[in-house]
Order: C-alpha cells, then sequence, then structure tokens
C-alpha cells in the first residue's frame, strides 16, 4: 500500500451562510458547522483511504468566532495521521470578511474517521508522509492525541503512553 501526503487529501468547502442556517444571533448554527466539518473530513478520509469511510469520533472542536448571516465559510480538512484503520482528521474554519476579503480563522476540528470494507468491518490504510512543518507538528500530536484517548478509554496503561509521558519529563 503506497503512503500518502496530507496534500493528497486536502478537501475545501466553501459556502455561503443562509438565513436558514443561523441562530436568533444571526450567526451560523454550531450543529450546520459540524456538518459541514463532518462532509469535509469524510471526503479528505475517503481520498486518503480510497475506501468507505466512518465517523468514528469528533475529538476537538473549538467554536472560536461567530460566524456570521451572508459570510462566506471555507471548511479546510486533511488526514494529520493514519494509524492501522483510522485516520486522524484536522479541519482549519476560515471566514472571508465581506468588504475586504481578508480571511481569518474562526474555528477548527479534530475528527476520527475509520475505512471500512462493505460489511462495515475496518480496514488498512495507507500510511502518511507529513510534508511541512504545520503538518509534522499535526502529525506529532496526532500520537499523543490517540494515546490520550486510549487511556481514558482505559484501553492502555498510562506507563505505555511514551510520547504522551514524554511531554511531562523535564
Amino acid at each position: 500500500m503506497q503512503s500518502r501526503t496530507p496534500t493528497d487529501s486536502r478537501t475545501i468547502l466553501t459556502d455561503l451562510v443562509l438565513p436558514s442556517e443561523t441562530n436568533p444571533l444571526n450567526n451560523l448554527f454550531g450543529g450546520e458547522l459540524l456538518a459541514r466539518m463532518d462532509r469535509a473530513a469524510s471526503i479528505a478520509a475517503r481520498r486518503h483511504s480510497r475506501s468507505i469511510v466512518v465517523t468514528a469520533s469528533v475529538n476537538h472542536v473549538a467554536f472560536n468566532k461567530a460566524i456570521p448571516l451572508g459570510s462566506v465559510v471555507t471548511v479546510e480538512a486533511a488526514v494529520s495521521r493514519a494509524f492501522k484503520s483510522s485516520m486522524e482528521i484536522f479541519i482549519d474554519v476560515w471566514v472571508e470578511d465581506r468588504e475586504s476579503g481578508k480571511r481569518s480563522k474562526a474555528n477548527e476540528a479534530i475528527y476520527t474517521f475509520v475505512a471500512v470494507d462493505e460489511t462495515g468491518s475496518p480496514i488498512n490504510v495507507p500510511a502518511l508522509v507529513p510534508e511541512t512543518e504545520l503538518e509534522k507538528s499535526r502529525f506529532d500530536a496526532a500520537l499523543r492525541r490517540k494515546q490520550l484517548s486510549l487511556v481514558l478509554a482505559g484501553k492502555m496503561k498510562p506507563k505505555d503512553a511514551t510520547e504522551l509521558k514524554a511531554l511531562f519529563k523535564d
């Protein structure tokens, strides 16, 4: 199985915030943004694995900036690390200023997808080879996040979470 880069999975979805997608403050509903992020992450995971993928978890979501009615929103997703059958997808959400056109980061999220066959059984995915400094940083952090998740779920002993423990050593 040939390894891939984050660029191979990069997915960019751009859309407009419409009145039916906003809350009483005229900002994009959080659930609507979650759905957009899930779609972009799904496409990125499918591009990496070249298989059917399912959402396994939403590991992190930060709603840092409200996205007002009429805004142009861009959701950028790419695989940040591939494990045996799962892939972590890092998502950046950008909002475009209506007058200047300048983009600013509004939100981010991290999803996990699993590649499956036609019966829903997990299948192996290609390795990921990060290229840029940002990709390398996200790649390294993904292993720590996975170890933390496994420790919290009782599936890994804390003493075995070597990458995670390294954060706390002097």
